[in-house]
């Protein structure tokens, strides 16, 4: 018997053949990963059509049950083969057909009280392969995983992708990364010169040398396992006062509620330890931070001319009270 196959797509963009074998050779390692080819999965009796039909079916939104033919575009499937997928299920008693309350014609898919007890025992086993999987990374690589796969659910269009944000204490090689890329980041939005990073080396040096737990802390801001920004609390030179230093954001990741994130973190954590107040320095051009530390509720105390990092600037204190 001969099959036809359908002919390839043309996307009118070359595409480097390195990159389409890149594809297909991460695609067959999955395939092999996840047990897709397996006639079983879980040590279950189910094949994996059945497994994700039953995952869409019990995950579906309150109220929002699916029809047959809305699983068969969302799985991107043959009518016909789900049709037969969910008559199997049907037959072993966990899926039921129901009127929908708005449209009787409408037949919703619901998973019967048995469905969903075995639904239940599946899923657990499936978060159980996942934590054996992940299980022997160190954290750092556990985010590296899992923040490269959702890059690639937004990248190639999974639907509306939610990039999470993850506040996290620095590790080795963190502080390396604040120096280097305050540096280039300044240089190459604002033309400071080398002097800033020297600045930025020396702030974070005495964090370091002098650091008091109790009363200071810094926060390193995660984006799918990248570095996407950074802030630190120091003690402050007068007694009950506390000093945000560093604010920083990479420009790929703005417009996710960084900055603010980091500076209400800033607060809460200066409120917890006692502080009275909290007050930061800055410059007059750095209109997006300025913007942030305003709607933090932060007043502009002082400002003055000075010229540094190779520019003409106007520096500003501003604070709030706690």
């Amino acid at each position: 018997m001969t099959t036809s196959l359908p002919p390839p797509v043309a996307s009118g963009v070359e595409v480097d053949p390195a990159e389409i074998a890149a594809v297909r050779r991460f695609n067959r390692f999955h395939t092999r990963l996840v047990g897709a080819l397996d006639e079983r999965m879980l040590a279950s009796d189910f094949a994996l059509p059945q497994l994700r039909v039953l995952y869409e079916i019990a995950h579906a939104p309150a109220g929002q049950a699916p029809a047959a033919r809305d699983l068969a575009a969302a799985l991107r499937v043959d009518p016909g083969y789900l049709s037969r997928v969910i008559g199997g299920l049907e037959s072993d008693g966990l899926v039921e057909r129901r009127p929908s309350a708005g449209n009787a014609k409408r037949l919703e898919l619901c998973l019967t009280p048995r469905g969903s007890e075995v639904f239940a025992g599946l899923d657990a086993a499936s978060a159980a392969e996942v934590a054996a999987l992940l299980g022997p990374l160190v954290p750092a690589d556990r985010r590296a995983v899992t923040g490269a796969m959702e890059t690639v659910r937004r990248l190639l269009g999974d639907g509306p992708v939610e990039r999470t944000v993850v506040l996290r204490d620095p590790e080795p090689g963190d502080l390396g990364t604040i120096v280097a890329r305050n540096g280039a980041l300044y240089a190459a939005e604002y033309g400071w010169d080398q002097s800033y990073e020297a600045l930025v080396a020396e702030i974070v040096a005495g964090f370091v040398r002098s650091f008091d737990p109790g009363c200071e802390r810094l926060w390193m801001a995660e984006v799918e396992g990248r570095v996407a920004g950074s802030v630190m609390v120091i003690r402050g030179p007068a007694e009950g006062t506390a000093r945000l230093r560093l604010l920083w954001v990479e420009p790929w990741a703005r417009g996710l509620g960084i900055g603010r994130r980091l500076v209400e973190e800033c607060l809460r954590f200066a409120t917890a330890r006692g502080y009275r107040r909290i007050e930061l320095w800055t410059n007059d051009c750095l209109v997006s931070a300025r913007r942030i530390y305003q709607g933090a509720g932060f007043e502009l105390v002082d400002e003055a001319a000075h010229h540094s990092f190779g520019r003409d600037l106007v520096g500003q204190t501003w604070a709030r009270a706690l």
